[in-house]
C-alpha cells in the first residue's frame, strides 16, 4: 500500500502545476482585457458587456456544483478528475479564440454573440479547471504537502499571468498590423495552443492518491446536506467570492486607468509585469508562514494589509509613475500568501467533511472555488462595466474629470475595501493548526484501515 499523505515529486509537482499556466492563457485574456475588448475593439457598451459577465453567472449557480458532482462520480482508467484536461483541452482553447473573434453583426447581433461565447467559454472553463482544482487535494493527504504544491501551482499560474498581461497588448498590435481585432484573434490562438499543450503534460504527468472511503454511498442528498453545514467551507465560499469580485474589479478597470489616466495605455503591460513579479517572489514563503502561524492568520493578515495598499493606489497623481509602481509592488507582495492558502483550505474543508460525516465529495467542495472564480469575476465585471458607465465613461475620447476619478476609485479604494472585508469572515474560521494535523492523522488510520 502506498501511503496517501505522500510526499510529491518535483517532477509531478512541476508537471501539476503547469497546468495552471495553461489555464492562466486563456483566463487572463478574459480577466485583463475582455472589458476594453469588448467596448473599445468590438463595439457593445461598457453596462450591456457587464450585464453580459452578470447574466453568466446564473447558469454557474446549476453549472459548477453539476460539475463537481459528475467530477465526484466518474470512473475512468486515469482517476475521478484528469481525464476532464484531457477532454476538455481542445474545446476550452476554441472556445477562447472565438471568444476574442468580432463578426459584423449589428448592434443587437453583438451582444448575444458576445454573451453566447463568454457563456459557452465560462462552462467549459468550469470543466477543465474544477477537476484541475481538485486534482491538487487528491495527490496527497497531507496538508502541508498540499501547500507547497499550491504554492508551485500559483508561481506557474502567475508566469502565465506574467506573459499574457505583459505581452497582449504588444502581440495584438503586431499580429494585428493596425487592425486590433485581427490582432486579439491571433493572439488567442497562439494562445490557445500553448494552452493546450501543457494541459496535456499535466495530464500525463500527475496521479490521484485519495480516494473517497470505500463504504460511501452516492447520494446527492447527503452531500449537498454536508457541504452546507460545512462552516469552513461556508466561510471559505464567501471569502472566495469576494477576493475574485476585487480581483476582477481591479483588473478589469487598470487598463482604462492607464489609457485615460495616466495617458499611455501599453505602460499597463509593465505594471502587470512588476506585478506579477513580485507575486512570483513572494508565494513560495506561503508553506514557510502557514508552518509558523497557521493558514487561517496569514490569509486573514494578508487580506488587511494587501488591502491597505491597494486603497493608497488612489493616491499618486498622473505622473507619480514610480510610487504607483511601488505601492503596487507592497500589494501584491502582501496578498501573494493568501493565493495558494485559498486552495490549500479548500481542500482541507474536504478533509474535514470526511472527518466529521464519514463522507467524502472533493469535486463538489471545489464547485464552490470555481463558482466563487467566475461568480466573483462576473460581479466585478458587471461592476466595473457598469461603473464606468455611471460615471459617464465614453470609449475613446478625453474623459470627465467625474470619469477619471471614478476610473481611480476603480482600481484602488473600491477592491481595497473588498479585500479587507475578507478578514471578517476568516476570523470565524475554525480550522487550526492542532485541528488539521489532527484531522490528517485520524484520516489517515481510517485510509490504512480500509486498506486504500
Amino acid at each position: 500500500m502506498n501511503k496517501i499523505a505522500t510526499r510529491l515529486s518535483l517532477r509531478e509537482k512541476i508537471g501539476y502545476s503547469v497546468g495552471d499556466t495553461a489555464s492562466h492563457f486563456v483566463w487572463d485574456m478574459v480577466g485583463f482585457w475582455i472589458l476594453i475588448f469588448y467596448t473599445d475593439t468590438y463595439g457593445i457598451s461598457a453596462a450591456a458587456a457587464g450585464t453580459i459577465m452578470l447574466i453568466a453567472r446564473f447558469w454557474d449557480v446549476a453549472s459548477d456544483p453539476v460539475m463537481g458532482v459528475i467530477a465526484d462520480r466518474t470512473k475512468t482508467r486515469w482517476g475521478k478528475f484528469r481525464p476532464y484536461i484531457l477532454w476538455m483541452a481542445l474545446p476550452y482553447g476554441i472556445l477562447a479564440v472565438l471568444t476574442f473573434t468580432t463578426p459584423d453583426l449589428g448592434g443587437t447581433g453583438k451582444v448575444i454573440y458576445a454573451g453566447t461565447t463568454y457563456l459557452l467559454l465560462m462552462t467549459v472553463f468550469t470543466a477543465i479547471n474544477l477537476p484541475y482544482s481538485s486534482l491538487g487535494a487528491v495527490m496527497t493527504a497531507d496538508s502541508l504537502e498540499r501547500t507547497e504544491l499550491n504554492s508551485y501551482r500559483f508561481v506557474f499560474a502567475f508566469v502565465g499571468q506574467l506573459i499574457v498581461s505583459g505581452t497582449a497588448l504588444t502581440l495584438a498590435k503586431y499580429f494585428g498590423d493596425g487592425n486590433d481585432a485581427l490582432g486579439y484573434q491571433l493572439t488567442l490562438v497562439l494562445f490557445s495552443v500553448i494552452s493546450f499543450a501543457l494541459f496535456m503534460v499535466t495530464f500525463i504527468s500527475t496521479k490521484e492518491r485519495v480516494a473517497p472511503p470505500k463504504e460511501q454511498k452516492e447520494s446527492l442528498k447527503e452531500d449537498f446536506k454536508n457541504l452546507v453545514k460545512n462552516r469552513p467551507w461556508v466561510i471559505l465560499f464567501f471569502v472566495g467570492i469576494i477576493s475574485f469580485v476585487m480581483f476582477a474589479l481591479q483588473n478589469l478597470s487598470i487598463a482604462y486607468y492607464f489609457k485615460y489616466y495616466i495617458g499611455n495605455e501599453e505602460n499597463v503591460q509593465l505594471f502587470n509585469v512588476i506585478g506579477t513579479v513580485a507575486l512570483i517572489v513572494a508565494i513560495p514563503f506561503s508553506k514557510s508562514l502557514a508552518k509558523k502561524f497557521g493558514k487561517r492568520n496569514v490569509f486573514l493578515a494578508s487580506s488587511l494589509l494587501s488591502g491597505f495598499f491597494f486603497m493608497l493606489l488612489y493616491l499618486p497623481g498622473e505622473k507619480d509613475i514610480v510610487t504607483i509602481y511601488v505601492i503596487n509592488i507592497f500589494a501584491k507582495m502582501a496578498y501573494a500568501p493568501a493565493v495558494p492558502l485559498l486552495w490549500t483550505m479548500l481542500a482541507d474543508t474536504a478533509d474535514y467533511s470526511e472527518w466529521k460525516t464519514g463522507r467524502r465529495s472533493t469535486g463538489l467542495v471545489f464547485s464552490a472555488a470555481t463558482f466563487a472564480q467566475k461568480a466573483g469575476w462576473g460581479i466585478g465585471g458587471a461592476l466595473a462595466g457598469w461603473l464606468l458607465a455611471l460615471f459617464k465613461f465614453v470609449p475613446n475620447v478625453t474623459q470627465t474629470a467625474a470619469a477619471l476619478t471614478g476610473i481611480k476609485l476603480m482600481i484602488s479604494v473600491f477592491p481595497g475595501i473588498l479585500y479587507m472585508s475578507c478578514a471578517i469572515f476568516l476570523f470565524f474560521y475554525t480550522i487550526d493548526r492542532k485541528t488539521s494535523v489532527l484531522m490528517q492523522e485520524e484520516l489517515e488510520s481510517r485510509r490504512m484501515n480500509e486498506g486504500v
